[in-house]
């Protein structure tokens, strides 16, 4: 069996990474999980298999103590990953990518997807509602793959070839204005008052949990199909008080008997798992493939090795729509780490068993809006990109 790795520290807080000695973990994710671990009040550091650096603190990983720290869970609170059964007659990429809604365009007033929104808007936050954001936020139209646990997809209602409406995104610009209001006044520091952040906080997780449902309506309505209610939605990015203490995660999602879509990339299958993680992963499993390049790199090396065209198909034969060449380089599937390690990873430490897998068809990432002025009829910006 894999053994996870005990990183030694001189604090008392102590560090996990439950990772294979052949996964990659970057030095740098490590320095930063044992950073966290000498803050005041840390109790313990579980860092997930995709673990990787991030601004400051970790990604990837769940951190208890008995100081809350808002840095630790960064600006996107709420961000998570939601999937909605979806039924189609017809399932052709080329046909459905040409249907997506401009998830960038904030929602008209008579767009049916408003019907999802019961009571108030959380915080009254109404700017961004509907909106997917950039970074590794997409919408995803995905084909059930091989069901791997009969017994547990029946009870989620999803069977092989099933299709399903995978949705990652959070708060937009909500969570990124609580985190701003804390640093500006306290920087890296604890929160004054835990109860007032921790009200904000809440507003920001059930508002990012509203917008995956918006989305995904919109995307339904688009595609000429009803919306659905999901049937897995966990939030990665969030703090919540456990057994006494403030335990958060950042790029982790919550592992205790939930059900979670661990995201691979654009250009390989995810995967649908049974968390049951104790008390030494504080709970938690991974979120998905995790960075294994940063942004600039995969930038870099993406210009060499490919054009757009050739990111915008991708080796299973799925369609991405991106109107943002950068972000295509940046999210490119090789900038991240194999998602069929990352599961491996959380069996051999029995955090989590898989249930299915989710094949993608259409990603979206930004409207392709036709295109940019200075491109040829392959899209290819003349001077710049590798034709």
């Amino acid at each position: 069996m894999i053994q996870h790795q005990s990183l030694p520290s001189s604090h008392p807080a102590t560090v996990t990474v439950f990772a294979s000695p052949t996964s990659w973990i970057e030095s740098d994710a490590l320095a930063q999980c044992q950073q966290v671990a000498a803050l005041d009040g840390m109790i313990h550091v579980a860092g997930m298999p995709d673990l990787h650096p991030g601004k400051g603190a970790p990604i990837g990983a769940a951190m208890a103590s008995t100081v809350l720290y808002p840095f630790l869970v960064g600006s996107d609170i709420g961000c998570g990953i939601a999937v909605f059964p979806i039924t189609l007659k017809r399932a052709v990429p080329e046909r459905l990518a040409a249907r997506f809604p401009d998830l960038d365009r904030a929602l008209d007033a008579d767009d049916p997807a408003w019907a999802v929104v019961e009571g108030d808007v959380p915080a009254g936050h109404l700017d961004g509602l509907g909106t997917v954001g950039r970074g590794n936020h997409f919408v995803e139209l995905a084909r059930v793959g091989p069901v791997l646990d009969p017994d547990h997809a029946a009870r989620l209602g999803v069977d092989a070839d099933d299709l399903v409406l995978v949705v990652h995104s959070g708060s937009r610009g909500l969570g990124e204005r609580i985190l701003r209001t804390h640093t500006e006044a306290h920087g890296a520091g604890a929160a004054p008052d835990p109860a007032a952040y921790l009200a904000m906080h809440d507003d920001a997780v059930r508002w990012g949990s509203l917008n995956r449902r918006v989305l995904a309506a919109r995307v339904a309505d688009a595609l000429g199909a009803e919306p659905s209610e999901p049937i897995v939605d966990q939030c990665h990015n969030l703090v919540e008080i456990r057994d006494g203490v403030y335990l958060h995660r950042k790029g982790a999602a919550p592992g205790d008997g939930r059900d979670v879509l661990v995201a691979g990339t654009r250009g390989t299958p995810s995967y649908l798992v049974a968390a049951h993680a104790g008390p030494d992963a504080n709970h938690s499993v991974a979120h998905g493939a995790g960075r294994k390049m940063s942004r600039s790199d995969a930038l870099r090396r993406g210009r060499a090795k490919h054009t757009v065209e050739e990111l915008r198909r991708t080796p299973l034969g799925s369609l991405v729509v991106c109107g943002d060449r950068q972000l295509l380089f940046e999210e490119a599937p090789t900038a991240y780490k194999r998602i069929e390690q990352v599961i491996a990873d959380l069996v051999e430490h029995r955090l989590a068993t898989p249930v299915a897998s989710t094949i993608p068809l259409v990603t979206y990432k930004t409207a392709d809006l036709g295109p940019a002025p200075g491109t040829d009829r392959r899209g290819h910006r003349r001077g710049r990109w590798r034709s």
